[in-house]
């Protein structure tokens, strides 16, 4: 993701959790917001990402972190052990997202998602013109060579969560269209949703 989007998405999802809270990342890169949770909100960390190298730059920041497959569940953690799970920018890497937000809001009072939109205008402007899968700043891949397994809208992570009865308690959309909170599939590049058990 471009560096103007992940600055956004970052600065979503700090704002959204509170100081001295328990917070789980998965797939937490290299631990660039456990690192800053915990230097600035005095929060206790923990990271989970499956990248050998990811975890290496993790400890070199002093973050904790577990290399592990989120697919493969947490059974390890007790229920509700966090205050937030982050899952950022990681939906569209996973085999099957609502499995991974549903042990999510097992172990987390509240889960943050951030996911990417497809059907935001640029991307379908270029699917409708070009005839080619979107190569854009927050899709920088080729077709062929991306981690990512599922790409889908707003309206599909929506969807999703309704079918999987996931509480939706807010939306932040993002990026830097004037129109993003009017229609937030089509004009925002990405949004930050908070949900909770019902």
């Amino acid at each position: 993701m471009h560096k103007q989007l992940l600055d956004a998405n970052f600065s979503i999802i700090t704002s959204l959790i509170k100081e001295k809270s328990r917070v789980l990342d998965l797939g937490c890169g290299k631990g660039k917001l456990l690192k800053h949770l915990k230097l600035e909100k005095s929060c206790e960390v923990q990271g989970i990402d499956v990248s050998q190298q990811e975890v290496i730059d993790c400890i070199a920041n002093a973050v904790p972190v577990l290399q592990l497959d989120l697919e493969e569940g947490m059974s390890f953690f007790q229920d509700k052990s966090f205050d937030f799970v982050v899952i950022s920018q990681t939906m569209q890497q996973v085999h099957n997202p609502d499995k991974l937000i549903r042990e999510a809001l097992r172990v987390g009072k509240k889960v943050i998602v951030s996911v990417h939109n497809l059907a935001y205008w640029k991307s379908r402007l270029q699917i409708t013109l070009k005839g080619m899968m979107p190569n854009t700043k927050h899709l920088p891949y080729e077709w062929y060579n991306t981690p990512n397994i599922h790409l889908g809208s707003i309206r599909d992570f929506y969807s999703m969560c309704e079918k999987e009865s996931f509480r939706i308690t807010h939306v932040y959309p993002g990026g830097d269209h004037f129109l993003k909170s009017f229609n937030k599939n089509l004009f925002s590049e990405f949004s930050v949703f908070t949900l909770e058990s019902h």
